[in-house]
């Protein structure tokens, strides 16, 4: 037994998104594209003025979770 835990493999930045997801997530507002932002750990629509957060590798596309930019 290796005695990692479940999904050992490469580690990734709680802030990292699948690039195959990313390419197919829109706004939930717009339905507009979403930008990566790696260092704020969001993706933003510029349509709609929001940034969503990303958790722990997971995005976050409600409105009441997004930020005003």
């Amino acid at each position: 037994m290796s005695g990692g835990s479940i999904g050992d493999g490469p580690s990734r930045d709680v802030h990292d998104i699948d690039p195959e997801l990313l390419a197919i997530l829109v706004c939930p507002v717009t339905r507009g594209p979403l930008r990566h932002d790696a260092a704020a750990g969001e993706l933003v629509s510029e349509a709609a003025g929001l940034a969503f957060p990303i958790r722990d590798g997971v995005p976050v596309l409600l409105v009441d979770a997004a930020r005003r930019i």
